[in-house]
C-alpha cells in the first residue's frame, strides 16, 4: 500500500544534545550501555534523532555507524517523532487467525498510513507488534497505553475516533 507520510526533518531542539549527553553519561558504566541509553533517550525525548547518534557515539567511544546500526536494527527505536497517539495492532499468529490481517488492512485504509508511519496531521502513528500476550482475546490492539481485545473494524473506528 502506498501512502504519503509527512515526516518533517527533525529540527534540532536547543539543549537536546546536552540532554542526550547527560542521559548517556549517567548510564555509560552499565554493561552493554547503548541499548539502555537509547531507551532512556526515547522515553524522555520521544525518539532518537539522527543528531543524537553522533552524541552517543562520542560518549561511548563508538563509531556513528555502530550506533546508527543499532538504532535502525531494532524496531523499538523511533527515528522521528510519533503522532499524538500510537495505535499498535498485533500481527502474531493467534491474532491473525481471528482477523488481525483484515483489521490491519482496515486500519491502513482508514488512517492512510502503513505500519511505522504517522498521519499527515501527526495525530496517529500506526505500528505492529508480534504479541501482546493477549492471545485469547485477539485481535488485540493497543491505543496509547490501553490494550483492547476482540477488536473488530467497527470497534477500531470507534477507538480511532476517540484518539483523534
Amino acid at each position: 500500500m502506498t501512502s504519503e507520510v509527512v515526516a518533517a526533518a527533525p529540527v534540532p531542539v536547543p539543549g537536546r544534545a546536552q540532554r542526550v549527553r547527560e542521559l548517556a553519561l549517567a548510564r555509560q558504566d552499565l554493561r552493554g550501555p547503548l541499548i539502555p541509553i537509547l531507551h532512556a533517550v526515547q522515553e524522555e525525548l520521544g525518539y532518537v534523532a539522527p543528531a543524537d547518534v553522533a552524541v552517543l557515539a562520542d560518549v561511548l567511544n563508538l563509531s556513528v555507524a555502530e550506533v546508527h546500526g543499532v538504532v535502525t536494527f531494532y524496531k523499538d527505536f523511533r527515528r522521528t517523532p510519533a503522532g499524538r497517539t500510537t495505535v499498535t495492532i498485533c500481527q502474531a499468529e493467534a491474532c491473525r487467525s481471528v482477523g488481525a490481517v483484515a483489521l490491519a488492512a482496515h486500519a491502513q485504509a482508514t488512517t492512510g498510513c502503513g505500519f511505522g508511519e504517522t498521519t499527515a496531521d501527526n495525530r496517529l502513528t500506526l505500528e505492529q507488534t508480534y504479541c501482546f500476550g493477549n492471545c485469547a482475546l485477539g485481535p488485540a490492539v493497543q491505543v496509547g497505553d490501553k490494550l483492547h481485545g476482540r477488536v473488530t473494524p467497527t470497534r477500531l473506528d470507534a477507538l480511532l475516533g476517540d484518539a483523534r
